[in-house]
């Protein structure tokens, strides 16, 4: 397999990798950007959401989520983004799922984890240019506004309707 760096940003870099398949040589454009850890933080049977303008769309509610440092795994990600965002820590953090938003063009992927036993211990950390809300929102009124199309943020709908469907809500 070849692989050749096509452009390099701050968000995410894309190369074109040259590779066979049964004999034939095929060339894709790939999106290389680091994954991300999603928290479904549950209290009182209510999600905790952030509420934060997304650029270049607009206002965005979903659930914590953030990426991935070099040398950090998804789960002390997954603490990091939540106390940052919301001043949460949890007790019990366990795995939810794993999926690929892009999975045709693009190598990241989004580990969700499901956060109970919640304690308030910080005021939001949050880093420059974002400009977060916290939300309490009953996890049933979640589901609505995916059905609805008010939540249009593709790893709350994943995270959210995973969860729903493995406690059979849905």
């Amino acid at each position: 397999m070849k692989k050749k760096k096509l452009f390099r940003g701050k968000n995410f870099d894309v190369s074109s990798y040259e590779f066979s398949i049964s004999g034939k040589k095929v060339q894709h454009e790939i999106i290389e950007q680091n994954s991300v850890s999603a928290i479904l933080a549950i209290e009182n049977n209510k999600i905790i959401m952030v509420k934060q303008f997304r650029y270049p769309h607009k206002e965005a509610l979903e659930i914590p989520a953030g990426i991935i440092n070099k040398n950090e795994t998804s789960l002390n990600c997954a603490k990091r983004e939540l106390l940052e965002e919301t001043g949460y820590s949890a007790t019990n953090l366990k795995y939810l799922t794993r999926y690929y938003p892009v999975q045709g063009y693009n190598l990241q992927y989004i580990d969700c984890f499901v956060a109970t036993k919640l304690k308030k211990i910080s005021e939001l950390k949050l880093d420059d240019g974002e400009f977060v809300t916290v939300e309490k929102i009953p996890l049933k009124k979640i589901i609505s506004m995916i059905k609805s199309g008010k939540i249009t943020d593709s790893k709350t709908i994943c995270s959210v309707m995973i969860y729903a469907s493995k406690k059979n809500m849905l």
